[in-house]
């Protein structure tokens, strides 16, 4: 068993992978070999000492090689569920793998696109963040897709292939899914809907001439980079979207710690690094 997974790529991941390894503990440091989508895209990085007037993709490219000096590997897998059990985590993934683990340190980041209306509420009663854990529940039925990034269009076409009839609403440009059952809006719902369970997608206005406004869905899959920690971890004691922590970084769960943007602003890379730092020697002092 793992002393540590760790969710995240980010700066604040890679701050506890390199303070875990120092500190001789075994992990796995999940994420993606990009590290993060919102350093890339940094036009210029002023604030971080011992860094002046470097771009974000300098910035990432000086991060993999500290990586790659230290021999250490990013998981390129997505985490779907983080679930604590005992003195133990187990952590799923969309891949279909699990994992085991003596802690959890959550650095995955927040949500850039706002939820829609109902999707808490209906998480596990028709709205799903897994296309590979979830779709064969839908096998015959009609489904709504919303995906935010064009490298997750293979799960959609693992949807299309249980789901008899498909809505894919693509929060991206130069969309590449040709599918007989699959039907693009290029409109964003407002609400999730539903008794029991979900029954209906609500749009301010048809979003075609051959789609009402409130289109009948048996479920709708959230396809994102990032999922929000309360939804990641059952139980998560979270506030205004951001995990409560204390200084140790420790939340509500025993042996689960968070780190970097999920935990609230300043939403800055040397805040970050400090709490993935600290997240790290919180998990070692914990299992001593």
């Amino acid at each position: 068993m793992l002393d540590c997974v760790i969710v995240g790529s980010g700066v604040a991941g890679i701050s506890a992978a390199l303070t875990l390894q120092a500190n001789g503990k075994s992990f796995l440091l999940f994420g993606t070999p990009s590290l993060s989508e919102k350093i890339e895209k940094a036009e210029l990085i002023r604030n971080y000492p011992g860094l002046s007037q470097v771009s974000g993709k300098e910035f990432c490219a000086a991060l993999q090689k500290q990586l790659q000096d230290a021999k250490i590997e990013i998981k390129n897998e997505k985490v779907a569920g983080v679930y604590a059990l005992n003195d133990k985590f187990t952590l799923l993934t969309q891949e279909g793998n699990t994992y085991e683990s003596r802690t959890v340190i959550l650095a995955c980041g927040v949500e850039s696109i706002k939820q829609i209306e109902g999707e808490t509420e209906f998480v596990g009663r028709g709205v799903s963040y897994c296309a590979t854990c979830d779709g064969f529940l839908y096998k015959g039925k009609t489904i709504a897709v919303v995906c935010t990034t064009k490298r997750l269009e293979h799960e959609i076409e693992h949807l299309a292939s249980f789901a008899e009839k498909v809505y894919l609403i693509p929060m991206y440009k130069d969309v590449a899914v040709d599918y007989k059952n699959v039907t693009i809006i290029k409109k964003m719902p407002i609400k999730i809907d539903g008794q029991a369970r979900v029954e209906k997608l609500a749009f301010t206005a048809p979003p075609a001439p051959d789609i009402p406004a409130e289109l009948p869905v048996h479920g709708v899959f959230m396809l994102r980079d990032s999922v929000s920690p309360s939804v990641l971890m059952g139980g998560l004691e979270t506030k205004e979207g951001h995990v409560v922590i204390q200084r140790d970084t420790s939340t509500n769960i025993k042996g689960c710690f968070a780190a970097g943007d999920c935990t609230g602003r300043p939403y800055q890379y040397a805040k970050a690094v400090g709490e993935g730092n600290v997240a790290a020697h919180s998990v070692t002092l914990y299992l001593r």
